[in-house]
């Protein structure tokens, strides 16, 4: 059965289409018993009103959209909380989009929700380079904020976490910890996140000048499988060049390698310490509990959303603002066992 309209609802009332508009938008302006009418043959009829076609025709909508690079991915899923309290607190609703670390796909959704003239557009972008895409946004009038990723741009807000010194931390610790045949895995480099903690942790052991080597295991993805698959690789080397320590972009990778390495009977740290990033709920439940670099991810989602909200609140007058966090290195038995590292 098909939903009763407006139309219908004016027929059955005996009023014309103004006063039930009036009755759904300015009630106070119609007679008591006039609304009362109307009422019962919305009721009636089970009339349901299209609140989106009504926000599209004012120009705005109550539907705020965050595009995710990995929905999978713990870290996003307290991202997406975050934000949604926050865009919650205010009426609207939050939608969440995967872009699956796919340019095109991420492009696609971004299309979408400028036909749908959303609020404004929480993401976390696949690419580091110039995105016409949001620049396309944003001259019509839909805010972005950059989530997990600063903007390098006046005219565009952002909220982000100190990747190059989050990188410093984890390197530092190994360093300290003795190892001198260290591995980074993670991947694509295209993801400013990944290099940005390489860079922060080439950095470090460029400054210790402790002749420690720094391999790099490029991986296609931040998933577990991945890292299941460059730590096999890293496992495969001779064992005097064999890595004594691996720092991985992400805490899906590093749970990867913690995975293959228990597998094969070896010992997490005395066979390979392992150190994360991102320090999500998996992280401290692991088998060998992990040593990660912690982000504030739900303050991450709650900072992008009311930076977000208040752009599209004040327009024009809205000032730009870039929120950048500092990481914390949280040690755990993965990393910390004192242990003799082979030279």
């Amino acid at each position: 059965m098909a939903a009763a309209n407006i139309k219908e609802v004016a027929r059955h009332a005996g009023v014309s289409l103004g006063t039930v508009s009036n009755v759904l938008n300015r009630p106070d302006t119609v007679a008591p018993a006039t609304r009362q009418r109307v009422l019962d043959a919305i009721r009636a009829l089970g009339y349901v009103r299209n609140d989106s076609a009504r926000q599209l025709r004012a120009g705005h909508s109550r539907t705020v959209a965050i595009v995710v690079l990995d929905v999978a991915n713990p870290f996003f899923t307290d991202v997406v909380r975050g934000a949604e309290q926050v865009v919650e607190e205010a009426g609207a609703m939050l939608v969440v989009c995967n872009s699956g670390e796919d340019s095109g796909r991420e492009r696609r959704h971004l299309e979408l929700l400028e036909e749908q003239r959303v609020r404004g557009v929480l993401i976390t972008p696949v690419g580091h380079g110039r995105q016409a895409h949001l620049d396309k946004l944003v001259d019509r009038g839909i805010p972005v904020v950059l989530v997990d990723r600063g903007s390098g741009r006046a005219s565009r807000c952002s909220v982000a976490v100190d990747d190059v010194l989050g990188g410093r931390l984890a390197m530092d610790h190994l360093l300290d910890q003795g190892h001198r045949r260290i591995a980074f895995l993670g991947g694509p480099f295209s993801i400013a996140q990944v290099a940005e903690r390489h860079a922060g942790a080439a950095a470090a052991l460029d400054e210790r000048g402790s002749g420690a080597d720094l391999r790099v295991a490029t991986t296609t993805s931040l998933t577990v499988a991945a890292g299941r698959r460059a730590a096999e690789e890293l496992l495969a080397l001779p064992a005097r060049q064999r890595p004594t320590a691996v720092f991985c972009a992400n805490d899906l990778i590093a749970l990867g390698v913690l995975q293959e390495v228990t597998a094969r009977g070896l010992r997490v740290p005395a066979d390979l310490a392992i150190v994360g990033y991102d320090d999500i709920e998996f992280a401290g439940a692991a088998a060998v509990p992990l040593s990660s670099v912690r982000q504030p991810r739900e303050q991450l989602g709650r900072t992008a959303a009311q930076l977000l909200l208040e752009e599209a609140a004040s327009g024009e007058k809205h000032r730009h603002r870039h929120v950048v966090f500092q990481p914390e290195l949280v040690v755990r038995r993965s990393s910390e066992q004192p242990r003799r590292v082979r030279r």
